[in-house]
């Protein structure tokens, strides 16, 4: 392929290198959906969170933790998730997986990225040997849910609050499951 050629928009594992640019789009984001909560963007520093994607790329705690990013004709990080094995307290080892983070920068929304960039996130699970994925969403995040109950997810009834440690700051969270089985499951 020369240079003038463009490539397919795709989706793949980060490479270390991606890592400002995770750390960036995530900051981004998290200035447009946290602009009310001034509290929670003071602890932001672009810096460390760069420093923190780096060493899940390149020096993830097990090795089901994974970083993906989907990437555009110019090869440019337009938007990124992570697998990791399920923690939840009444997840089965082995068999539960998650995603714990997703994001698709605004300007390119409803192009086609974040259904590969979901469907790549289920492949990932699945070739981790995991048959049920889960996903903690913002109770208000209603394009977010939308998107995922339309590509099969469904609530499981669980629900939790995230925030500072003094409080000051409360997010509403539910949990999202599918089966991601290779078994199709049974009535």
């Amino acid at each position: 392929m020369n240079s003038a050629e463009s490539r397919p928009e795709s989706v793949r594992l980060a490479l270390p290198k991606e890592a400002a640019s995770i750390a960036d789009l995530q900051y981004r984001a998290w200035q447009a959906d946290f602009a009310d909560t001034p509290d929670l963007l003071a602890e932001l520093e672009p810096t460390a969170m760069t420093e923190i994607w780096h060493q899940a790329i390149t020096r993830p705690p097990v090795a089901a933790c994974r970083v993906l990013v989907a990437v555009d004709t110019e090869n440019r990080v337009v938007g990124f998730a992570s697998t990791i094995p399920c923690e939840d307290p009444d997840a089965e080892a082995g068999a539960d997986g998650a995603v714990g983070e997703f994001l698709i920068e605004e300007s390119v929304r409803n192009q086609g990225h974040g259904s590969r960039l979901l469907n790549a996130c289920v492949d990932t699970l699945r070739a981790d040997g995991f048959t049920r994925a889960t996903w903690w969403i913002r109770s208000t995040d209603d394009d977010l849910r939308k998107f995922l109950t339309e590509s099969g997810w469904a609530p499981d009834g669980s629900h939790r609050e995230i925030g500072l440690a003094d409080g000051s700051v409360r997010i509403k969270q539910l949990r999202l499951h599918t089966d991601i089985s290779d078994e199709p499951a049974r009535a």
